[in-house]
This record gives structure tokens, sequence and C-alpha cells, in this order.
């Protein structure tokens, strides 16, 4: 979800407007998903290497998680949505971290879109997350590495139960993946949208998602 600061900068406003503005977007894509009768929509909130920011600016955007959890998650259990959060929670505040289990357990027991946030989370640490808890497990010999494949292997990433993405949209017109769900993007179709976050609606994602009904789906295969 690319632009919110690109988006402030042109209106000669304050980075942290938008990020507030790009919140509404937000709001915008998850009802979106729901009315698609998505089973996963993921987004990449805030990234591992977001914690290089200002400080002032990563505090706004601490801040501004909390407040969209309060806000939002009515909504997410009036619509049937289970939250689930993927990256190195531990690196939160003791706030955000609380108030983001919150609404896990809250949504737990929905049987509708699983909504991924993707917070403080990065492809490579993922991986290399995944790859130590293979070694602990063949250290202590509950697994071996002749039998270990790609699919025993994903059994250990964040989402083990999810299927990995059909469509990526990077918005913001980026065209890189930026250390996001390196593993599970590796088949996964790519639409990039020149509109900034703070302006991408509904029928932006409707554009993505007819770009992505398009196309020919084959893994390496003849159609």
């Amino acid at each position: 979800m690319d632009g919110n600061g690109r988006w402030a900068k042109s209106r000669g406003m304050e980075r942290f407007l938008g990020h507030r503005q790009g919140t509404k977007a937000t709001v915008a894509t998850v009802e979106a998903g729901v009315d698609l009768g998505l089973e996963h929509l993921t987004l990449f909130v805030f990234s591992s290497e977001n914690w290089q920011r200002p400080r002032i600016e990563v505090e706004y955007l601490m801040n501004l998680l909390v407040e969209m959890v309060a806000q939002e998650l009515p909504h997410l259990m009036e619509k049937n949505v289970k939250m689930r959060v993927i990256g190195n929670l531990g690196k939160l505040p003791e706030n955000p971290r609380k108030k983001l289990q919150e609404a896990i357990d809250k949504t737990s027991q929905n049987s509708g879109m699983q909504l991924n946030l993707a917070i403080s989370y990065g492809g490579r640490m993922e991986i290399v997350n995944a790859a130590k808890k293979i070694a602990e497990l063949v250290k202590k010999g509950e697994l071996n590495t002749e039998t270990l494949d790609e699919a025993e292997f994903a059994k250990h990433l964040y989402l083990q139960d999810a299927p990995d993405p059909d469509l990526v949209i990077r918005t913001g017109g980026e065209y890189r993946l930026s250390n996001y769900l390196l593993w599970q993007a590796a088949y996964s179709e790519f639409f990039v949208s020149d509109v900034l976050w703070p302006d991408f609606t509904k029928e932006d994602f409707a554009k993505a998602v007819e770009f992505y009904n398009a196309r020919q789906r084959r893994f390496g295969k003849i159609s």
C-alpha cells in the first residue's frame, strides 16, 4: 500500500496526514474484499525496514494502528472477518501488540474472509525464521532432511494454513516486491497501479481483479 507520503507531499501536507488518509483506502479495500467473496486478503501495513523511519513517524503509525483496530473491530465482527497478523510482533510497543491480540482473539471464530495484516514483516526474515525452526526439528530428530520438500518448508511460514496469493497489487507505481511474501508470491500475478494509496478506491481494486481474471494461470505448463 504505497504512496501515502507522496500523496501528502503533493498537497503540501505533513507525511502523517497521508498515512491517515490512507486508512480510508484500507477500509474500502477490506470492504471490497468481503463484497468479492475473497477467502484471504493480506495487507502490508508496516515492514521490518520501516522501523528505520524517524521515531516520531513510527510512533504516529503505531498510535494510528491502535486507533484503526479499535474503530474497525465492530465492522470486522459484523462482516464475519477473521483477523490474523504476521511479522515480528515482539518489536511492537506493548499497547499496539495488546490491541492486535485482542482483535485476533475476538475475530478468531469468524468464518468469512481472513484478513492478514503484515506488521513488522519482512519476507527474508520469515524464510530465515522458518529455516531456524526446521533446523531445530532436525536437531531434535523430529524431521529428516531427506524428506524435506517445499510443502514441508511452507508449514513453518507465518501463513502455513493459507494458500499462496493469486494476485499481488502494488500501488503508487512502484515495480518491486519490497521484501513482501517472497516465498508465497512465487507464482502470483502482479498488478501495478499508478494510483497513490490514499486515492485507491474499490473501483481500482476491481480493475486489478479484472486484470487477474484475464490472465492464464499455467504454472509452467502449457495452456
